[in-house]
């Protein structure tokens, strides 16, 4: 079997005409370089060009480039046409020339294109229907060269990666932020207050005077250490142990002018958490004049939830909770909780919280945010499933 290709054989694809040729009555008026001008009748028409009998009348040369008009009589009405003519083939001994269109205008492409067309399926051309295909647009746009990029300068693909990565990066952005709210808003208790607490003890003033603290700089007093020393007049002391007596004005006034000092001592070995009165200043008996905080004690918070979060701050509980001040979130477990009710029945639930890390008593006092994650119930789901038996 002889497989040799013979590269003589051309595919008829390859040689068929682009255009079909038709004839069509139309005359041409062609304007050479030099002379008069010159008509010719069209022996055939295409979209490519046209073939016309110069005859002997001037000698043309294959290349050059003239202007002509292509004249069509359509309804007893002439229609003109100006186009330029580049000469593709000429023979001398019978005139036959052969031209082809040079840089014709869209609508005078739509003109010719109909033309052809109504005469290669046997209609017949009338003035309004050459009109219409004026009027209307019959291109289109051409088509984007997918090539996967490859026509792109490195710019240009840096510039689309980063725009794209942009955009999934905001994207992104939203829906965290979206999934976060929807979170916190389903699955997430938040306290109502919450303030480090510790447990500590209130020193009061005994008599109506002034105070003048004794208190070290560190604040720290051991049991029985002086706190403060307080005045107060003798005339208090001994209000109600005087007789008719004692109760006359010079008396009086003596005992008014006379001071009697006292110390307030401390009840353990506590540190002074705050002075409450400032020294110096006079205070009634009963006011709290220091509020002290026993040493090695541990500090808890304390928050308020709301009733209808009952099933999510029972003890026992995992919380989260962040100190004023403080960046870092800790973690502790509730241990106690109490029901605050009020005149109208309604309630709030108060809850002792126990850190996991111990807290420095010096943050007493301090607001804390809490919040108790729950988590996605599913016992729901699991049920649904025993159910079914699955």
């Amino acid at each position: 079997m002889n497989t040799a290709v013979n590269t003589n054989v051309v595919h008829e694809s390859e040689a068929q005409r682009q255009h079909a040729r038709v004839k069509i009555p139309a005359k041409l008026r062609f304007f050479g370089s030099t002379g008069a001008p010159l008509e010719a009748r069209v022996e055939d028409l295409s979209a490519g060009g046209l073939c016309f009998n110069a005859g002997t009348q001037k000698a043309l040369t294959v290349g050059e480039v003239h202007k002509g008009r292509l004249q069509f009589v359509i309804d007893n009405l002439g229609l003109a046409m100006d186009v330029e003519l580049q000469i593709r083939s000429y023979d001398r001994q019978t005139g036959r020339t052969g031209c082809q269109f040079q840089n014709l205008e869209p609508q005078d492409i739509s003109t010719l294109r109909h033309l052809i067309t109504s005469h290669l399926a046997g209609d017949i051309v009338s003035m309004g229907e050459v009109l219409a295909t004026l009027q209307r647009d019959n291109f289109t746009k051409a088509r984007k060269v997918k090539d996967g990029g490859h026509g792109m300068t490195p710019f240009g693909r840096l510039k689309a990666v980063t725009f794209s990565l942009a955009i999934f990066l905001v994207g992104l952005a939203a829906f965290g932020f979206i999934f976060k709210s929807v979170y916190g808003m389903y699955f997430v208790s938040h306290a109502q207050a919450g303030l480090v607490s510790v447990p500590g003890m209130n020193i009061t003033m005994p008599r109506d005077g002034t105070v003048q603290s004794l208190v070290k700089a560190d604040g720290v007093a051991a049991k029985g250490a002086p706190l403060a020393t307080f005045s107060t007049s003798m005339l208090d002391v001994l209000k109600g142990h005087l007789d008719e007596d004692q109760l006359q004005p010079a008396k009086v006034e003596e005992l008014f002018g006379k001071q009697m000092t006292g110390t307030l001592t401390s009840p353990c070995d506590c540190t002074v958490a705050q002075q409450l009165v400032a020294d110096g200043q006079y205070a009634s008996k009963g006011d709290v004049i220091f509020q002290l905080v026993p040493r090695n004690s541990e500090a808890n918070v304390e928050a308020r939830f709301t009733y209808r979060q009952f099933g999510d701050v029972r003890p026992g509980t995992q919380v989260r909770f962040q100190i004023a001040g403080e960046d870092q979130r800790r973690t502790g477990k509730i241990v106690s909780s109490t029901s605050l009710k009020s005149a109208d029945l309604s309630s709030d639930i108060r809850v002792v919280i126990k850190p996991d890390e111990p807290l420095d008593t010096t943050l007493a006092g301090r607001p804390v945010e809490v919040n108790s994650d729950r988590g996605p119930n599913l016992n729901w789901l699991i049920d649904k499933a025993m159910a079914a038996g699955l």
